[in-house]
């Protein structure tokens, strides 16, 4: 008899690590690469930028930090390594080219951090982790693309760097249905919560009340 993936974890993988008391949105490569339908990278993803901005215009009224991610390389991926001999619509990336801006409608605020990489995690190579850290973040929440590549590798080390990690499912986009489900599956079971754009939206929502009820005790 055969069982759901669901029923094999149940009770196993089940446990839920809730939400920090200081979090930091993270909106992983939006690019315009994605939503470009000439690039290889083209994945159709528009609901999931739509849902990402709508958290972020949350979080930024809740005073909750925004960090942006790109991938970028120079000419030729001199930096990009491994990872750009293998994935080769990274191209898509090089510095200079249309398919490596932010895409339309991300535009980046004047008080919100950006971290470029040339590797999946957001953390690997990068000050992200240390920055984080120093503001006395606990909680890193997690939009982006693609579920099975830069989101999935940016939740483990978010994890492993210490941080309870959430996932907003709507607000993630892949390719293709398999991948992203498998993906969110996956990071559920093992390194984050998986939470619906709902949930986010209301936890943000609660916070922007608590730091309202501080606002009017201080005064």
């Amino acid at each position: 008899m055969s069982e759901s993936a669901q029923e094999n974890y149940a009770s196993v993988y089940d446990n839920k690590a809730g939400f920090g008391t200081s979090p930091a949105l993270v909106m992983v490569d939006f690019a315009h690469a994605y939503f470009d339908p000439d690039c290889p990278l083209y994945a159709g993803v528009d609901d999931a930028l739509s849902s990402a901005l709508r958290i972020r215009d949350k979080a930024r009224a809740a005073g909750v930090p925004v960090i942006l991610t790109r991938v970028l390389y120079q000419e030729g991926g001199r930096d990009g390594g491994r990872f750009f001999e293998k994935a080769k619509p990274l191209e898509a990336f090089v510095e200079g080219r249309r398919t490596a801006d932010f895409a339309d409608g991300l535009v980046p605020e004047a008080d919100e951090l950006i971290i470029t990489k040339q590797y999946p995690s957001a953390f690997f190579g990068t000050s992200l982790a240390s920055t984080l850290h120093a503001r006395g973040i606990d909680n890193v929440i997690l939009t982006g693309l693609t579920t099975s590549g830069c989101v999935r590798a940016t939740c483990v080390d978010a994890m492993s760097h210490g941080f309870i990690t959430t996932v907003v499912a709507e607000a993630c986009g892949d390719r293709h249905s398999g991948p992203h489900e498998a993906n969110l599956f996956d990071m559920n079971a093992k390194y984050a919560d998986v939470v619906s754009e709902a949930q986010i939206l209301a936890y943000f929502e609660s916070l922007a009340g608590e730091r309202m009820r501080a606002g009017k005790t201080g005064a």
